[in-house]
């Protein structure tokens, strides 16, 4: 078995020690009668009208709409960034809303990996210690941030790239880093906010493989904004937003991205 295979095995075990038995169909995320309403002034911006919607675990789901449709809105408030005016969200049954700041900021860090359009590489720093970075919010030892760092490296095929600062890397190569942060504290959910946005087609199908790869042999639940149909055909779900409204929920055939997606 080679390095990457390693890594699988090694991370899948890890997913399956945190996760309990009989879950593999367990909502993970719910939300109900979701509203946003930001004021400024005497003006009000309505970006959430009662959002109603629940993910299982292990789902694939993209989420599009067009500008100011309320996705972006919706997908901070599910990374506890930002909270409802109104409605609820739970995340594995637990309500945001009853939590203090740090115990949001554990969340973070522990259950839900991000993955951001502009990858949000620390310029002066290697793609090892970039990956290590929320490791080092969780007081991670020095030897396990190292060697946890790398196997997610190598998860997203970057072994041997380990001491490559930004600069010395492709844009792919970049998101690909971003992802391995994303993975390194073993989360059940990614959440991904245009991640293919400033890639080529050819890198774009890469990177969807990798997504595709992550959601089928870890389970983790990945959610994913996108303007782009072509990418959302590679999730498994497809959501619509309109005017802060779901207008538009339904299953996908998904497109499969091979090979490209990195050594498996």
């Amino acid at each position: 078995m080679d390095r990457a295979g390693k890594a699988v095995d090694t991370m899948a075990e890890a997913k399956a020690r945190m996760e309990p038995s009989g879950t593999a169909n367990h909502t993970v995320i719910q939300v109900q009668d979701l509203t946003k309403v930001y004021r400024f002034g005497e003006v009000e911006v309505h970006a959430l009208r009662g959002v109603s919607l629940k993910i299982q675990r292990g789902e694939f789901l993209a989420i599009m709409g067009p500008s100011g449709s309320g996705k972006s809105t919706f997908m901070n408030i599910l990374g506890f960034l930002d909270q409802p005016t109104q409605g609820e969200y739970l995340l594995e049954g637990m309500s945001g809303a009853r939590l203090s700041r740090d115990e949001l900021a554990e969340i973070r860090n522990q259950k839900i990996g991000f993955v951001f359009q502009g990858f949000n590489l620390l310029p002066r720093t290697s793609a090892l210690e970039n990956v290590e970075l929320p490791m080092v919010y969780a007081r991670t030892s020095r030897i396990q941030r190292k060697d946890r760092a790398q196997k997610a490296l190598s998860e997203v095929g970057l072994a041997g790239r380990e001491h490559h600062h930004p600069s010395r890397l492709s844009g792919g190569e970049q998101q690909r880093v971003a992802i391995a942060r994303a993975l390194v504290n073993q989360p059940s959910i990614i959440l991904a906010d245009e991640p293919t946005g400033n890639l080529d087609s050819k890198t774009s199908v890469e990177i969807m493989g990798i997504f595709q790869r992550l959601n089928r042999d870890l389970g983790i639940t990945i959610i994913m904004i996108t303007h782009e149909p072509d990418i959302a055909f590679y999730a498994k779900r497809n959501i619509h937003f309109r005017d802060g409204r779901v207008v538009d929920d339904h299953e996908n055939s998904p497109l499969l991205a091979g090979a490209g997606g990195g050594p498996s």
